[in-house]
């Protein structure tokens, strides 16, 4: 298969593209500490390959990667978890807490997917999903850290995108690598080198009381860089948490105002995203054809609207309950 493309930062990070769905979509980073080497997330298992002749291209042997490292378990981050653990026979596997026995026993959560995709859409997209060893899960509660090589990543609860999310902080670039909690940021949205940041609702554990909280956690240690998933390294993060609480807010008055809409909502939510994010994206500066820009942000109107509606489903204390 082609090599994916693979961006290098200072500090031992690197970029490697998951090839999901398009490229620069979902990113797969890699740390490297005096030879011992950490995944975080993985993509799908179509993912694995690139990231095998990657490693290959970098003079890193399977064997010298230390810990496969999920920000949560969502399968476009975690879906190539029980392949990596597979091919890499030193890695141990860092979860959340209330993600560990997901990755123990995938079938609830492989249910789930396919309960959503059909199973033939399901394994196009994700390929195949086993059961990985207890005995190789570390799960990683707040606060907690892990040491590689000598390099400290501690791990931060951080709820409101999924309640099994963790954002790991890497004192060594003084940088978050953030999965989805501090939003989405595609580079062909990039103007004069300030990113446009938006965040994700998607289904099915949205919380925009502990979104706000977690963003403010993250930015309590006044850190250079956020790595998300979708698609890597943003700087400028004083602005972009700014712009996130803006807009979670505009994405919770959105879903208020549709709530009594009936049959109507997903359509008036949809439309309603697409237009707050046109015209922030106008603000931002960015000139991309209109075209261009509905189809980048396509997906993620259709999961915030999921998201959303299941939100507003729910019974208002239901985060409190659990």
């Amino acid at each position: 298969m082609p090599l994916p493309l693979v961006t290098d930062y200072e500090h031992g990070i690197s970029a490697i593209d998951a090839q999901f769905h398009r490229p620069k979509r979902a990113a797969i980073h890699l740390l490297v500490e005096k030879g011992a080497a950490a995944l975080i997330d993985t993509g799908t298992s179509f993912s694995i390959p690139g990231v095998i002749e990657s490693l290959k291209q970098k003079n890193i042997a399977v064997e010298d990667v230390a810990y496969i490292i999920l920000t949560h378990i969502h399968l476009d981050h975690a879906g190539g978890a029980s392949e990596c653990m597979h091919l890499f026979p030193n890695a141990r596997l860092v979860v959340h807490p209330r993600g560990a026995s997901h990755m123990a026993n995938p079938a609830r959560l492989v249910a789930g997917a396919m309960s959503v995709y059909g199973e033939t859409e399901f394994k196009r997209v994700y390929g195949e999903i086993h059961p990985i060893d207890v005995e190789r899960i570390i799960e990683a509660p707040d606060e907690s850290r892990i040491d590689l090589n000598g390099r400290s990543l501690l791990f931060l609860d951080t709820p409101g995108h999924a309640r099994h999310h963790n954002c790991i902080y890497d004192e060594r670039s003084q940088s978050f690598f953030t999965g989805d909690t501090f939003g989405v940021s595609y580079r062909e949205f990039d103007v004069n080198g300030l990113e446009f940041v938006f965040p994700t609702t998607s289904p099915v554990q949205f919380d925009p009381e502990a979104a706000h909280a977690s963003i403010d956690r993250i930015m309590r240690y006044a850190p250079r860089y956020a790595y998300l998933t979708h698609y890597s390294q943003i700087g400028n993060l004083a602005h972009h948490a700014e712009s996130m609480h803006t807009l979670i807010d505009a994405h919770v008055t959105i879903a208020q105002s549709a709530k009594d809409s009936g049959s109507d909502r997903q359509s008036i939510i949809s439309d309603a995203l697409r237009k707050l994010l046109l015209e922030r994206l106008s603000e931002h500066g960015c000139r991309l054809p209109q075209a261009e820009s509905d189809e980048l942000l396509r997906s993620d109107i259709r999961l915030n609207t999921q998201g959303l509606i299941h939100w507003l489903d729910q019974p208002a204390d239901r985060f409190k309950r659990l």
